[in-house]
């Protein structure tokens, strides 16, 4: 029943459709027999702004976060779904219904039993309310039924073939009603002092230096986590982030820790392990998007005058150091089930980018210059930057002058998922496994949000994309819903109110010693509860 049901909601065949074989049933050899204690010291930058995705879903947030709390499920070697929060779900016939038996006995960190009053309001407080892409993913679920304090019951207006893929515990997180009820959930303080179910608890957070976890005795997974304690410590700097790691006083890191350039050396010390494999559910692109409330990049000439303007193969191959790969469309190639070549391309051309440049009616000044625009970056590491600086090479020699803007996150999020104030910002954005979780919140008239980061902030709003979106959302038949996605990417990259520009690949350092380290399709975004030291 449950297999069935997964490929009736989940679409669960599309997803080992478009993973590379490598990573299918991928447990590795044997690492030995785990051993219990120790303390495991990892990076994550930048630091985080709060521990909860639900209320920001930035990834170093999750990267921390989900070692505090659980989903209803998880994944296995091939992105099945195996029991977590909940022993087990059925799905009615049309589709509509989802029934989720909760695991007993489980206590949240404070000693508080977990009950299906914690899903509910998660879901319908959180999930649907204030998630930057559950707001998307849950649309269409009517309501939560709880008969008893271990069932669940989903309720939707219409078939979700997305839903299943978004109750992980690094996209549906299930917090506690206790302590969320009737408060400003977006200023909950709980949202940086966390209260979880998940294999480690939250002990302390010392702000710019690091944040301290400690293992949860009462975790419903007998015997785990097998570690004491785990400490993720924040280095702004790329080159000292390097130098931590190869010394041992950092044993793991994920998402990029060292420079680019230092890749090929790092793979060569023997104490070390560079692992790319654990991010492919998150499938990232790198992109630019264009804010259409200026006037000057509202004019789809200019906007398409960039495309041309910058060089994505000599940026993969200069900045990101080959290991990544020129994007044509917002959702990468790798995703096979959904991808399609079949879109507008808009190849390097400075030439075709001036003519358009022209013809839009901004010439070159006496000066060079055509125009000036300021350019914001996610500030997550030097590649980011890096990028930033390249783009505004590549616009200058078009006449366009670019100033480029740093700051820390916070103030990032504040300018461009805030007050909208940005010409254009560069940065990654999680396409997922299935790009109905990540990718439609970046084009829907209807994601956009003031204040709710890593949404639409372009401000664009086609009738005609919406209704393909809208499409996707409610479409049962899983042929039909890759039509659409299909069509979607068409669309956008005629309009380019974003401008792909890399399909995005990260890695894994860690120590020798470090046993565990899941190599899964969502490994990097897993808890850290299968990790052990070895002596």
């Amino acid at each position: 029943m449950r297999s069935g049901a997964l490929k009736l909601f989940a679409v669960a065949a599309a997803f080992i459709g478009l993973l590379p074989a490598t990573v299918l049933a991928q447990t590795g050899p044997s690492e030995g027999t785990p051993k219990r204690g120790g303390t495991l010291v990892t990076i994550i930058q930048p630091e985080p702004t709060v521990l909860t995705t639900t209320v920001n879903n930035q990834f170093s947030n999750g990267a921390v976060s989900v070692n505090i709390y659980d989903g209803l499920v998880a994944y296995d070697d091939n992105l099945g779904l195996k029991p977590a929060l909940a022993e087990s779900w059925e799905i009615s016939p049309d589709k509509l219904t989802l029934t989720f038996h909760l695991r007993h006995g489980v206590k949240w960190h404070d000693g508080a039993p977990f009950t299906s009053a914690d899903v509910r309001f998660s879901a319908l407080e959180i999930w649907k309310k204030v998630h930057s892409r559950g707001r998307l993913t849950f649309a269409e679920l009517e309501d939560v039924e709880t008969p008893d304090a271990y069932t669940a019951i989903f309720r939707f207006r219409a078939p979700s073939l997305v839903v299943l893929s978004a109750l992980n515990a690094w996209e549906g997180q299930v917090l506690p009603k206790h302590l969320y009820e009737n408060t400003d959930i977006l200023k909950n303080p709980h949202n940086v002092e966390p209260v979880g179910t998940g294999p480690f608890k939250f002990k302390s957070w010392t702000k710019g230096e690091a944040i301290e976890l400690v293992r949860n005795a009462d975790y419903w997974d007998a015997g785990k986590p097998y570690l004491d304690r785990v400490i993720y410590r924040f280095i702004p700097d790329g080159g000292a982030r390097a130098a931590a790691i190869e010394i041992g006083d950092v044993g793991y890191a994920a998402f990029d820790p060292v420079p680019f350039a230092d890749i090929e050396r790092v793979r060569k010390l023997p104490n070390l392990k560079v692992e790319s494999r654990g991010y492919e559910w998150n499938a990232k692109y790198y992109f630019l998007e264009f804010n259409l409330r200026n006037p000057i990049l509202a004019d789809i000439r200019v906007r398409r005058a960039f495309a041309h303007a910058i060089d994505r193969q000599g940026l993969a191959d200069t900045v990101w150091f080959g290991l990544v790969t020129p994007a044509t469309g917002p959702i990468p190639s790798f995703t096979k089930a959904f991808y399609t070549a079949d879109v507008p391309t808009y190849p390097f051309d400075p030439k075709e980018a001036e003519r358009l440049l022209d013809e839009a009616g901004y010439k070159r000044g006496a000066n060079g210059v055509r125009f000036s625009i300021n350019q914001d970056f996610q500030p997550f590491n030097e590649n980011f930057r890096k990028t930033a600086e390249y783009i505004r090479q590549n616009l200058k020699r078009v006449g366009v002058e670019v100033n480029v803007r740093s700051q820390d996150l916070g103030a990032f999020v504040r300018r461009v998922y805030g007050s909208y104030d940005f010409d254009i910002n560069t940065g990654q954005f999680s396409v997922f496994i299935d790009p109905e979780l990540g990718l439609l919140r970046q084009f829907w008239s209807k994601s956009i949000a003031p204040g709710i980061p890593w949404t639409n902030a372009s401000g664009y709003a086609d009738p005609g994309t919406d209704k393909v979106i809208e499409g996707i959302k409610s479409a049962a038949d899983p042929e039909q819903r890759v039509a659409l996605f299909h069509e979607l990417q068409r669309r956008v990259q005629r309009d380019l109110p974003v401008l792909p520009l890399l399909e995005l690949k990260q890695f894994t350092v860690y120590n020798t010693n470090v046993r565990g380290v899941s190599v899964r399709p969502d490994g990097a975004m897993s808890s850290l509860k299968d990790i052990w030291l070895a002596e």
